[in-house]
């Protein structure tokens, strides 16, 4: 045997190894923050252009024939006990002469079981198709294939199911495909896996995020806005790299139905198996003939909207396990005498936190951002609507818009507070208007007040700050406390819920290998010293 002095590591040396070991690859949590703020240094040989995909790219292409079912994804209802299964079926039209296709020629039908054979149970559902018409010379129309949703009901939790879609007696059915039931709700029931990803596109910068988002094999998916990105091209498909600078000789502003389509094809490897949860951002208003707006995704998704009751696809709230997930819009009326805030408080008033601990929150455009992009954009949205998610201790905040990953200390009204929620910016899921990469609190970079209004929702409420270290300024003249962790990255993140108050959040960027972490942290609940304040729900009974 060697002695310590031919090599053998002392026991005393070798314990401090195993020290410094541990406490470096410890993941911090919340508890140990207020952190202070970090910004990563921007990569300039990332700042290419980003290429879209082409429409002669196998991955977009209709490879079905006549009335077989394409673009097959699978959303939740609002229980664990129910999911849409959704499709479409024939072919859209784009040009001058459109004639739609008549949805009751083809059946909605989605035939499932525990067991790929026999599958054992069916159901029938509701189908649809949408235009998106503009009646100016040289405009093409659109018109969209069928457009099918299904729920089906009685499900198990934690359980795989088998299903096909289609008409059987065309017969038109689908391949075979399956998904995994949410848990049942309870304090220590939850996915193993949630991805988070916000502004996708279709792009290869797209097709990077959503590989590596795969290769983390979630069990559900989070898409906070901005899907597609069809408004950034004309009805002829020729497109641009920016919405403001966009067809400024157009008489409508244009979009390019066909890019849903091959957005929906590509998508379908991951969504036909994996359900999706989306609401809407900025570039889903495409707006057209007689003020119409957000059609496509109104009419290509499915939402738990009436499960929940919500009278709109524009909010709404779903169950995955202890988990009680609240989906808001940004581009509808969110004032206190609004509708949507009416059945917020409803929704809030409903939740028992003893049953989903956890209460997520998730909308498109950011209250907490300190790039200058779309910096302070919807500070009507934040003044109506952050006192009621605080009184009842919102724990997160998923959001996209700005084209970078950022997230929060807990905060509230801009000030830290142990009991406000963390916010997350994920709008970096690969579109093609690329990353926002200047920070308004660097010289130079703060916008004028003047040009952050709420443009969709016609309020102006950001003004200069009254109090602590931006005290009479617009921006701060530092990366803002409020603000832990910022980079310009694409990328995606996944949430994994441990129990009732521990859950991790972890960044990954896409310039990295699928399994190296961007940023990483344990976003700890106290629910001991946060409680929900009483107040708010009193005051909705006294209006009820």
């Amino acid at each position: 045997m060697a002695s310590a002095s031919a090599g053998a590591i002392p026991a005393l040396v070798l314990a401090s190894f195993v020290v410094v070991v541990v406490v470096v690859g410890k993941i911090p949590t919340t508890l140990d923050g207020p952190f202070d703020p970090v910004t990563v240094p921007f990569d300039r040989s990332l700042r290419g252009n980003a290429v879209d995909l082409p429409d002669t790219d196998p991955r977009v292409r209709r490879h079905v024939k006549g009335f077989e079912p394409e673009q097959i994804s699978v959303s939740l209802s609002n229980t664990y006990d129910s999911v849409w299964i959704s499709w479409i079926t024939g072919e859209s039209q784009i040009g001058d002469k459109i004639k739609p296709l008549d949805p009751q020629t083809v059946a909605s039908v989605v035939r499932y079981g525990a067991l790929r054979y026999p599958l054992t149970h069916e159901a029938t559902g509701h189908s649809l198709v949408y235009d998106q018409l503009y009646p100016f010379e040289g405009l093409h129309n659109y018109t969209s294939g069928i457009i099918h949703h299904v729920r089906l009901t009685g499900l198990k939790p934690r359980s795989l199911y088998y299903y096909r879609c289609g008409d059987p007696s065309l017969p038109a059915m689908s391949d075979f495909y399956s998904f995994k039931t949410m848990p049942v709700s309870g304090p220590r029931s939850y996915p193993g896996r949630i991805a988070i990803v916000g502004d996708l596109g279709l792009t290869y910068n797209t097709t990077t995020t959503i590989g590596h988002l795969i290769s983390n094999k979630p069990d559900l998916v989070l898409l906070v806005g901005d899907v597609t990105y069809a408004n950034l091209y004309l009805t002829n498909g020729t497109g641009s790299d920016c919405y403001s600078c966009t067809f400024s000789q157009s008489p409508i502003h244009e979009t390019y139905q066909p890019r849903w389509d091959y957005w929906g094809r590509f998508m379908q490897n991951l969504v036909s198996k994996v359900p999706i949860m989306v609401v809407e951002g900025n570039h889903e208003i495409e707006k057209q003939v007689g003020n119409q707006t957000f059609v496509a995704y109104s009419s290509r998704f499915a939402f738990p909207s009436k499960e929940c009751g919500s009278p709109s696809t524009f909010y709404y709230s779903f169950n995955a396990g202890g988990i009680h997930f609240i989906m808001l819009g940004a581009y509808i009326a969110y004032n206190n005498s609004a509708d949507q805030y009416k059945w917020l408080e409803r929704d809030l008033a409903n939740v028992d936190r003893s049953i989903t601990p956890w209460l997520v929150a998730a909308w498109h455009p950011p209250w907490y951002n300190t790039y200058s992009a779309h910096y302070r954009e919807v500070e009507c949205m934040r003044v109506a609507m952050e006192e009621l998610l605080y009184s009842y201790a919102v724990d997160i905040v998923f959001t996209g818009h700005v084209h970078a990953y950022e997230r929060s200390n807990r905060v509230y009204n801009y000030r830290l507070d142990p009991c406000g929620p963390v916010h997350i910016t994920v709008g970096d899921g690969g579109n093609r208007e690329k990353m926002a990469i200047n920070h308004a609190d660097e010289p130079g970079n703060c916008p004028e007040p003047s040009t952050t209004p709420d443009e969709y929702m016609g309020g102006f409420c950001a003004t200069n700050f009254t109090f602590g270290p931006a005290a009479g300024k617009f921006c701060w003249d530092r990366q803002p406390e409020y603000s832990a962790f910022r980079e310009s990255s694409f990328g995606h993140g996944i949430l994994e819920v441990k129990n009732e108050t521990w859950a991790l959040w972890t960044w990954y960027r896409n310039q990295d290998s699928s399994n190296k972490i961007g940023d990483q942290i344990y976003i700890v609940r106290q629910p001991d010293k946060c409680p929900i304040h009483l107040k708010v729900i009193k005051r909705w009974f006294a209006f009820r």
